[in-house]
C-alpha cells in the first residue's frame, strides 16, 4: 500500500510549522551606513578639535595661575642642586597653608622691581605663556633660591659656615663644595621676610647684596622636582 505523499517544503499546507510564510525576507544588512559613520567620525573630530583645544588651553591657565607652574632657570646661582636649562615645577598652594620653610627652593618676584616698558596686549600674551610654560624666565623678573632665615632670626657667616641664632646651620646640599665669600652678617630678619641665599654662594646675588630680604608677598611657590632634562629628573628636598 502506498504511503501517503508527504508535503514538500513551501507547500503552504495550514498547521504546517515549515510552511513558507507571507512575510517578506530580512533585506540584505546595508553596509553603506557604517561606511558613511567611519567617513564622518574624523571629520567629527577635526569639528570638535577647536573645542578640545580651548578646554585644554583653559585648564592650563588655571593649573597655572593658582596650582603648579613651570620655570626655566636662566643662571648657575643654584649650581649643583639647578644647573642652567633646568626646568621645574613650582607647588603655588603650599604656601598658602603655611610659610616657607628652612632649606626649601622657592620661586619669588622681584623685591625691586624697576618700570616696565610697555607690551602691547599680543606680546604680553606670548611673555606670559613661554614663562609659563618654563620656556623661558627672565633673570631680572623672576629669582629662585633657598631659604635660610625666617623671621626674627639672626643669620651670619662666619669661615663659609651660616650660623642661626648662634648655631651652625647644617647644609648637606653643600658637601663638596669650597667658597671665597664666606664672611656676612649678623643681621635680623623682618617680620613676614625671608633670608634667602644660593647654593652656588660665591655665585648668587641674593639676600646678602641686592636683593636683600624677600617678603612672604613675593612667594610665587615652592620648586619641589626638576623636569628637565630627563637625565636630571629628580625631587628637590628641603633640610
Amino acid at each position: 500500500m502506498a504511503s501517503p505523499e508527504e508535503p514538500s517544503e513551501g507547500s503552504g499546507q495550514p498547521g504546517d510549522p515549515r510552511r513558507a510564510t507571507d512575510e517578506p525576507a530580512p533585506a540584505a544588512t546595508s553596509t553603506k551606513e557604517p561606511d558613511k559613520k567611519k567617513r564622518k567620525g574624523p571629520i567629527a573630530f577635526l569639528g570638535e578639535l577647536p573645542v578640545l583645544l580651548l578646554i585644554a588651553f583653559l585648564l592650563a591657565l588655571l593649573i597655572k595661575t593658582f596650582l603648579v607652574q613651570a620655570f626655566y632657570i636662566p643662571s648657575g646661582s643654584m649650581e649643583p642642586t639647578l644647573n642652567i636649562g633646568d626646568r621645574v615645577l613650582v607647588n603655588k598652594v603650599v604656601s598658602h597653608f603655611h610659610p616657607p620653610r628652612r632649606g626649601d627652593i622657592i620661586v619669588f618676584s622681584d623685591p625691586h622691581p624697576s618700570v616696565e616698558s610697555h607690551r602691547n596686549p599680543l606680546s604680553a600674551f606670548l611673555h606670559w605663556l613661554t614663562e609659563g610654560l618654563g620656556v623661558r624666565t627672565s633673570p631680572d623678573k623672576d629669582f629662585i633660591k633657598r631659604v635660610i632665615g625666617l623671621p626674627g632670626e639672626v643669620v651670619e657667616m662666619h669661615r663659609c659656615v651660616v650660623y642661626i641664632n648662634g648655631r651652625p646651620l647644617s647644609e648637606p646640599y653643600l658637601k663638596g663644595l669650597t667658597f671665597n665669600n664666606c664672611e656676612y652678617g649678623p643681621i635680623t630678619v623682618k617680620p613676614d621676610s625671608l633670608f634667602v641665599m644660593g647654593d652656588n654662594r660665591d655665585f648668587s646675588d641674593d639676600s646678602r647684596f641686592q636683593l636683600g630680604l624677600i617678603p612672604y608677598k613675593k612667594v610665587i611657590g615652592r620648586a619641589f622636582i626638576t623636569i628637565w632634562p630627563p637625565s636630571r629628573i629628580h625631587l628637590l628636598h628641603g633640610l
